[in-house]
């Protein structure tokens, strides 16, 4: 089967390598790469017809003529942050000041299908924790929008939800509870229990999940670190791609336990001074933090609004990898749509 085709053009060579070299580590020999740093050549090129999976190319370089050629998706590298996208449907424009990562993220977020990202040979799965130091900063809407992302990206994502007391249902097509008897059972004794016991009752939408139990966990005489077992108990089954574990907004030794558990710990705030202090206080209660397994992301960012995360008057304890707009009527879109959030997509792909 043929390579997709990526075309790269910008005639700074300085700023065109870090972007070369990304995708060479990423995909090595699974892409065709083209690399062009001459204006000249890069016309002579487009003045018969082509065809390519993506062309990145700088704002220097682009004009509407591109699109008469056979080009599935077009990235202009623009000089000026530009919240509002172009109304050229297969055209994106990204700041091209950005960090790399997040220019690298961008792109995989738009163009997965047309990379053949599904033929990518299976790593091993990995347990994602999805958590926060505080309430109210859209936790589970981001755990559920990463696994849409994921999902609609060609990979097998299992969500659960690690609540004490769940609500995250209100957000699926059916809502019901699990109700055969002898999974309660055997989650009440774990020593016993194995993932075959539990797995017919995994349900799938957009993506796979484990329904909510009838009742909080407490009512029920079930331990919190069952969350644990059931997401080793999936892991080891080898079914999924990822095992994202939406947990409270709380810390204390069995989440401790599953941050220990997990391959990468996702915390979510957002730019309240609330937040930022509860995450701060969160950090100075972690081993590690400074490691590649814990990333943290702004979610409902609006920049028009006061951002505690650059206030001069907070030491900030911990780097925050991406910021996620606040989506309009976040609470009327359902999963898929949410895993088509550009923002949201940036986040699902800093865990591949």
């Amino acid at each position: 089967m043929d390579k997709p085709r990526v075309v790269i053009a910008d005639t700074d060579e300085n700023y065109i390598q870090s972007i070369e070299l990304k995708f060479i580590e990423d995909f090595f020999d699974k892409v065709q790469l083209e690399i062009i740093t001459d204006q000249e050549y890069f016309e002579r090129l487009f003045m018969t017809p082509q065809s390519a999976d993506i062309l990145i190319v700088s704002e220097d370089l682009y004009d509407m003529s591109l699109q008469k050629h056979n080009i599935k998706n077009i990235f202009v590298m623009t000089e000026q942050h530009e919240e509002d996208q172009t109304e050229e449907l297969n055209i994106t424009k990204i700041f091209k000041y950005s960090s790399i990562k997040g220019i690298f993220n961008e792109i995989l977020g738009q163009s997965a299908k047309d990379l053949k990202l599904a033929e990518e040979a299976r790593t091993e799965p990995q347990i994602v924790v999805v958590t926060s130091a505080a309430g109210g900063v859209g936790k589970t809407t981001v755990a559920m929008g990463m696994c849409a992302c994921l999902s609609q990206n060609y990979k097998k994502v299992l969500y659960i939800n690690a609540s004490n007391l769940q609500f995250f249902q209100y957000m699926m097509k059916d809502s019901t509870p699990i109700s055969d008897m002898e999974v309660y059972v055997q989650l009440n004794t774990l020593e016993q229990c194995n993932y075959e016991s539990i797995k017919h009752v995994i349900r799938k939408e957009v993506f796979s999940y484990l329904p909510p139990f009838k009742a909080a966990l407490m009512s029920l005489g079930i331990e919190y670190d069952v969350y644990e077992k059931i997401a080793v108990m999936a892991r080891d089954s080898r079914e999924y791609d990822f095992i994202v574990v939406d947990t409270d907004s709380c810390f204390n030794l069995e989440l401790s336990r599953l941050f220990d558990t997990a391959d990468k710990v996702i915390v979510v705030t957002d730019q309240t001074k609330k937040s930022v202090y509860a995450t701060n206080a969160l950090v100075s209660s972690i081993n590690g933090i400074n490691s590649g397994k814990y990333i943290f992301l702004c979610n409902q960012f609006e920049k028009e609004k006061d951002n505690a995360l650059i206030s001069p008057e907070i030491l900030l304890k911990f780097n925050v990898s991406e910021y996620v707009d606040a989506i309009p009527q976040c609470e009327k879109k359902d999963t898929g749509e949410l895993g088509e959030d550009s923002g949201i997509k940036k986040a699902a792909f800093l865990i591949i």
